[in-house]
């Protein structure tokens, strides 16, 4: 038999004997054991895990298991440890949870140069029977008294399958922009909503569900005009879908990573007061690590609603949802440019107490109702408000971050003022 051909047969049999030894030689899990929860159920992380008792030991899915457990509410840190059983091949595998405190205070306030107050405080359960599982409320007086009770639960059925109940009864003082000028209307909504949670893997998920409301608009002063009612009262229909793409990692208050949340809402109106919409917009965000100290933050946030010529257009320019600083309900538009920026500086960091500084600068572009896209480079429209804050930081109790900024509007007819509440602004 010539050299090559037995060289040949060789390197075959090498090959199959490595494999075969690789088979046999595989890695399993015997078990996984949970330490250091006190209150979150060991079952409810082995139920969400993805690495299991007798499956191969994986460590693309350690990995991956101790992201989603960091992203628990009720954990502040957790890492992983393997170690050897008594066969050969064969491993234990210890999840390690450092816990937070889950009942949680809530509380948002804001203020502008023109002495406008308005505050909302509430308190969470995130961790309702040691499963995850979201529960409580809040009470909201801006000019008028609200509330509402919210119910989480994204694990309720099994490691994919949940359910969320959010009830509203929610009264503003809602601006109304006219031709002839602004008019104040008194608003009330009152929702009930029914979600249906479904993760298809680590990173994706997707909610849908419906939400029957009632809106009660009340004319109380300002301009009016021939076409717009003083008063009316309509029950609604929306039907929402939400999809998130999640790739972020936590190390405490250090976020790195991308993630993309689109939400999809058609609205019904049992009435012709209020025509049909669709609307529907997308957050962008990225987080990076900046040295040891330094987390720079972004948001983008794109949306288009469908563009009828009405005063109650869907989107706000508001100081708590996207431009700090600016006010309470100062504009309305059917489309949205928003950006957000902001670099985060650890000032202190020493066992469970973090002071945290903040630089940020809040821009942001609306399409008048019926108006185009060519709005949404109007001087008029365009507002941009640099600021700075300060974050005083729990590490031991979720979402413990106390924050207050101070937005400074730089572009035309520009207001300036504080801005305070309960976690990251985004």
């Amino acid at each position: 038999m010539k050299t090559s051909t037995i060289g040949f047969y060789f390197c075959l049999y090498c090959l199959l004997f490595i494999s075969v030894t690789s088979v046999a030689q595989e890695l399993k899990v015997v078990d996984l054991k949970v330490q250091g929860n006190k209150k979150t159920k060991a079952s409810f992380i082995k139920k969400i895990a993805k690495v299991k008792a007798g499956a191969t030991l994986d460590s693309i899915a350690l990995e991956e298991d101790i992201k989603r457990i960091k992203r628990l509410p009720s954990v502040a840190h957790a890492y992983y440890q393997v170690f050897k059983a008594q066969n050969e091949g064969e491993y234990n595998v210890f999840y390690t949870i450092e816990e937070n405190f889950t009942i949680i205070p809530s509380a948002n306030v804001y203020t502008t140069n023109d002495d406008e107050f308005a505050f909302r405080i509430g308190v969470y359960e995130f961790n309702l029977f040691g499963q995850n599982i979201t529960f409580g409320g809040f009470y909201q007086d801006d000019i008028y008294s609200s509330f509402g009770v919210n119910l989480r639960a994204p694990f309720l059925f099994s490691s994919k399958i949940g359910l969320a109940f959010n009830y509203q009864n929610l009264t503003t003082q809602e601006p109304v922009f006219l031709d002839t000028g602004t008019a104040d209307y008194r608003y009330n909504n009152t929702s009930y909503e029914l979600l249906g949670l479904y993760q298809f893997n680590f990173q994706n998920r997707v909610e849908l569900g419906v939400n029957y409301f009632n809106e009660d608009y009340s004319y109380k002063n300002g301009a009016t005009g021939p076409d717009v009612p003083l008063d009316f009262d309509v029950n609604k229909l929306l039907y929402k879908l939400i999809y998130e793409y999640n790739d972020l990692d936590y190390d405490f208050q250090y976020v790195s990573g991308f993630r993309s949340i689109a939400n999809f809402q058609y609205v019904i109106s049992t009435e012709n007061v209020l025509p049909d919409f669709l609307i529907g917009w997308n957050d962008f965000l990225y987080y990076h690590r900046i040295g040891k100290k330094g987390n720079w933050a972004s948001r983008l946030r794109l949306g288009l609603a469908t563009n009828d010529d009405s005063p109650f257009a869907p989107f706000a320019v508001d100081n708590n949802l996207n431009i700090r600083g600016v006010g309470n309900t100062i504009d309305r538009g059917t489309g949205v440019i928003v950006l957000n920026t902001e670099y985060r500086h650890t000032i202190y960091d020493k066992d469970w107490f973090v002071l945290q500084s903040n630089v940020f600068v809040d821009g942001g572009s609306w399409r008048n109702p019926g108006g185009d896209f060519g709005d949404f480079g109007d001087s008029q429209n365009f507002r941009i408000y640099p600021g700075v804050g300060l974050r005083f930081m729990h590490k031991r109790i979720f979402n413990a971050i106390f924050r207050i900024d101070y937005g400074y509007g730089i572009t035309d007819d520009a207001t300036n003022g504080f801005v305070f509440g309960i976690g990251q602004y985004f």
